[in-house]
């Protein structure tokens, strides 16, 4: 499945549970076979490991869960509202994703 965000990217969450709806945040990791995405500090869940050189106590840790990539929307940078992707060619030759709303880059390189 292609993915229409990349990691680093600002989004908002579309749907979910309750704490999570109409959230911001950055993404921290893309799984585009799953379709799935990690934001940094939304959809927290608490993990119960076992001791290791690592966490030598264990116990319960707090980690960010993924969520499908269909239920979150870039946020432009120049418009800073969420928004589709458009495929925009560059003077230079390069494709880079741009806001449909604004027409703004959302590529960095």
């Amino acid at each position: 499945m292609k993915v229409h965000v990349k990691k680093g990217d600002t989004v908002k969450v579309l749907s979910g549970k309750e704490g999570l709806r109409g959230a911001t945040g950055k993404i921290k990791a893309v799984m585009p076979k799953e379709g799935l995405v990690v934001v940094e500090g939304l959809n927290l869940i608490k993990k119960a490991v076992r001791p290791n050189p690592r966490n030598p106590q264990g116990g319960f840790i707090e980690t960010e869960a993924p969520i499908h990539a269909s239920k979150v929307m870039p946020i432009c940078p120049s418009c800073e509202k969420p928004t589709r992707i458009r495929k925009k060619l560059l003077p230079d030759g390069t494709k880079v994703r741009a806001c449909a709303k604004c027409g703004g880059v959302l590529d960095t390189k």
